[in-house]
C-alpha cells in the first residue's frame, strides 16, 4: 500500500481509539520512560516527539530539557493531537509545540539533539517518512525506538496474535520481523534489546553524520 492509504487507515483506526487510549498505556510506561532516559537529554537541548499521540511523553521530556530547551511533538491524528494540546495549556509549558502533519511532510523551525520514536511503527516502515525525519535531526543526534516486533521462532505460533495486535493501530501492521531495518542503516553506535519476553525491542543509535540535510 502507498503511504496515502496506510496514513488513512492509521487514523481512521486512532479517531476510534483516541479517547481510551492513555488508559491502554499502563503496560508499555517502564519502556518508554527507559527511551527517554536512554535519549540522555541535556538542559537545553531540543527533542523531536514522533507520533506523540496524546502527549503522554512530553512532559518527560520536558523535565529534561528544561525551561531552556525545545519540546517538539507531531501526530497525523486531530483526535490524539487533541488531548496532546490539552496537555500543553493546562501545563502552561511555552516551549513545548506539537504540530498536525504527517511525517513525510514535517517541517521544523531547527534542526533537533534527539528524536524519539515510541511506537510509530507506520512510520518506520515508510522510507520517506524516516529520511524526512532523520533529515530534520543534527549529526549525531541521538535515537530512541521502542515497538513490537514477531516474538522469536520458538515461540512464532503467538505471532498472529502479534500481527492482530498490531493491526489494531496501524495502517500497515506486517513487516514485524524487523521493523527497524529502515533507520537502523543510518545511525551509529546502534544498541538493541529485545522487551516483554520477546514481542517488543527498544533500540537506541545516532544519527550518521553522512545522513546529515537540511530540515527545511
Amino acid at each position: 500500500m502507498d503511504d496515502d492509504t496506510i496514513r488513512a487507515d492509521s487514523i481512521a483506526k486512532y479517531r476510534a481509539r483516541a479517547a481510551g487510549y492513555d488508559d491502554t498505556c499502563g503496560p508499555t510506561w517502564p519502556i518508554r520512560e527507559r527511551a527517554i532516559a536512554g535519549l540522555q537529554l541535556q538542559p537545553g537541548q531540543r527533542v523531536l516527539d514522533v507520533g506523540c499521540g496524546t502527549g503522554l511523553s512530553l512532559p518527560l521530556l520536558r523535565d529534561r530539557v528544561g525551561d531552556q530547551g525545545c519540546v517538539w511533538g507531531f501526530d497525523q491524528s486531530p483526535e490524539m493531537l487533541a488531548q496532546a494540546r490539552t496537555r500543553i495549556t493546562e501545563a502552561g509549558w511555552r516551549n513545548v509545540a506539537v504540530f498536525e502533519t504527517s511525517a513525510q511532510t514535517l517541517l521544523l523551525p531547527e534542526p533537533v539533539d534527539a528524536l524519539l520514536f515510541h511506537y510509530t511503527h507506520d512510520i518506520l516502515r515508510s522510507p520517506s517518512a524516516v529520511a524526512r525525519l532523520l533529515a530534520c535531526a543534527l549529526p549525531g543526534a541521538c535515537v530512541a525506538i521502542a515497538g513490537i516486533k514477531y516474538f522469536p521462532r520458538w515461540l512464532a505460533p503467538l505471532n498472529l496474535w502479534v500481527y492482530l495486535k498490531n493491526r489494531g493501530y496501524n495502517g500497515a501492521p506486517g513487516e514485524l520481523h524487523s521493523p527497524w531495518d529502515l533507520i537502523a542503516p543510518y545511525l551509529d553506535d546502534w544498541r538493541f534489546e529485545s522487551t516483554q519476553w520477546g514481542m517488543g525491542y527498544l533500540a537506541f543509535g545516532r544519527v550518521s553524520a553522512t545522513n546529515s540535510r537540511s530540515c527545511d
